[in-house]
């Protein structure tokens, strides 16, 4: 069973609302879930060391709930973790269509996470999180507000400006004591359909360097500085954007897939330890 930190309230786009706590078993091939109290969640998190993640950009909620399901097998937290998975509207009916307009719903969704994360958890050992897509604006606002640094964040495939954390997130950044970024310059996505959503969302909210490459594409901008590390995947290896979270489907574990090395990378951030992974 995985928790999650909703705030959807509808299945397919809809508007943010306030976080509400769920369990489910996203690996079953129906899903059911069981509303988790806040007293309850409280519990659970405290004296643990939380991961949080937040998926990208056309995610619907099934699929964010059995994506978020792999991924926290794959990780195997021990006893002494607890991962919740947030599950927020990044979708639509027409998604490339409704791309650009979803940097405000991504920041919205932070900024309650965040909200709860200080109200509801801070009884947690430490809190991290991690992002795939455009989860990294998730991730980086709920940052901005977070009363305690995050002990680790990892961004993955960001699709944000990669002058963000020098820029519109160089607070949220220095409230983390570790970044990591993973980037591949075979992300289709980031290289062809970024710069023309984030043209439009430029136009729709003037809060970052308009024209610039993706994080999740080039990397950070530099200045690079700790607690900033940040890993480039080489581009014979051609990660593309669907292959950093486990697919949404009945059993990834017994298909290939790049994901592996991706959660494996997420896991070693997560713990503090050595990458051995990209080289």
């Amino acid at each position: 069973m995985t928790l999650y930190l909703s705030v959807r309230a509808q299945s397919v786009g809809g508007p943010v609302v306030d976080v509400h706590v769920v369990e489910a078993d996203g690996t079953a091939p129906t899903l059911a879930f069981r509303p988790v109290s806040a007293a309850e969640t409280a519990a659970l998190a405290r004296g643990k060391d939380l991961l949080l993640a937040a998926h990208g950009f056309n995610v619907s909620l099934q699929n964010g709930v059995r994506s978020m399901a792999w991924l926290e097998q794959s990780l195997k937290p021990s006893g002494s973790e607890l991962f919740f998975g947030i599950l927020w509207p990044g979708d639509f009916w027409l998604p490339v269509v409704n791309y650009p307009f979803e940097g405000g719903p991504a920041m919205d969704s932070g900024r309650r996470v965040a909200r709860f994360c200080n109200q509801q958890l801070g009884d947690a050992h430490s809190i991290s999180l991690v992002s795939h897509s455009l989860g990294a604006r998730v991730v980086l606002e709920a940052l901005n507000t977070l009363a305690k640094p995050a002990r680790t964040v990892t961004v993955t495939a960001g699709a944000i400006n990669r002058d963000c954390l020098n820029t519109q997130y160089a607070a949220a950044d220095r409230n983390a004591l570790a970044t990591s970024t993973l980037a591949s310059k075979s992300d289709n996505v980031l290289k062809l359909a970024y710069p023309i959503g984030d043209l439009i969302a430029d136009l729709l909210h003037d809060d970052h360097t308009p024209f610039t490459r993706a994080l999740g594409y080039a990397g950070p901008a530099s200045p690079i500085a700790p607690p900033v590390a940040p890993s480039q995947i080489p581009d014979k290896q051609g990660y593309g954007h669907g292959d950093y979270f486990p697919p949404a489907v009945a059993a990834p574990q017994k298909a290939g897939g790049k994901w592996r090395k991706s959660a494996e990378f997420i896991a070693k951030a997560f713990r503090g330890q050595t990458q051995a992974w990209p080289p």
